[in-house]
């Protein structure tokens, strides 16, 4: 048996809110955990000779239900990681990329998040990708629209998968914290043939340990691809 090849990773992090509330602490303290768990597991993987990109649901089309004090905070949370965080990327050779529609959130918010995919483009280690204000139905529908525009009047799924925002299409590994066992209309198309795993592990306890036992046991499934191999 051939093993696993894992150049693109995908996380859904979940469990920031009941990290916190477990120790007694507000969700916002929980969010700023999760934002230590994103840069130490972007900097293992940029680590590993093999990964190529790693996608994190950052903060989903469905996430503005959430309080508006809260989401206010996850704002200001993500324009000070990504000005923390340029130094990491220009240390480690990460190139940052947003996908999602970011038009909803603040000049301000935007204006980082286009320099910073600016000053990090020739980086060639790592790809990482937020997905900020993503939805998967919404990709597909606005890839299948641009192509529409285009005056095109039927499509290939290969036009499609190209006028998608993810820079490397397929998934080869996905995997949720906390517990929760969906995907939760995050990268629909990609997941095709993606293979899952779903740790109860909340995203502020999660580790380049066991992101590292994960891939161990990735790297012993038999990914068939539709065939009987």
């Amino acid at each position: 048996m051939t093993e696993s090849s894992l150049k693109h990773l995908a996380i859904i992090m979940d469990g920031n809110g009941r990290w916190a509330k477990e120790r007694g602490l507000s969700r916002t303290k929980g969010h700023e955990q999760g934002a230590e768990t994103i840069r130490h597991i972007t900097t293992y993987c940029a680590e590993d000779d093999e990964i190529e990109s790693v996608t994190f649901y950052a903060f989903s089309t469905e996430n503005w239900k959430r309080p508006k004090l809260e989401v206010e905070f996850l704002m200001k949370l993500l324009d000070k990681y990504l000005k923390n965080e340029l130094a990491t990327y220009q240390k480690h050779g990460i190139k940052f990329q947003a996908i999602g529609n970011i038009n909803e959130f603040s000049t301000t918010l935007q204006k980082r998040i286009k320099e910073t995919e600016v000053q990090t483009k020739d980086n060639k280690s790592l790809t990482q990708v937020l997905a900020l204000n993503y939805g998967g139905r919404a990709e597909i529908t606005m890839a299948v629209n641009n192509l529409i525009s285009q005056g095109k009047t039927s499509v290939t799924e290969n036009e499609i998968s190209l006028a998608l925002q993810t820079p490397y299409k397929d998934i080869d590994l996905l995997i949720r914290t906390s517990g929760e066992e969906r995907i939760s209309n995050f990268l629909l198309w990609q997941l095709s043939y993606a293979e899952l795993y779903f740790t109860p592990t909340s995203w502020p306890d999660f580790t380049a340990k066991e992101l590292e036992d994960i891939i161990r046991q990735f790297k012993t499934r038999n990914r068939r691809f539709g065939d009987i191999k």
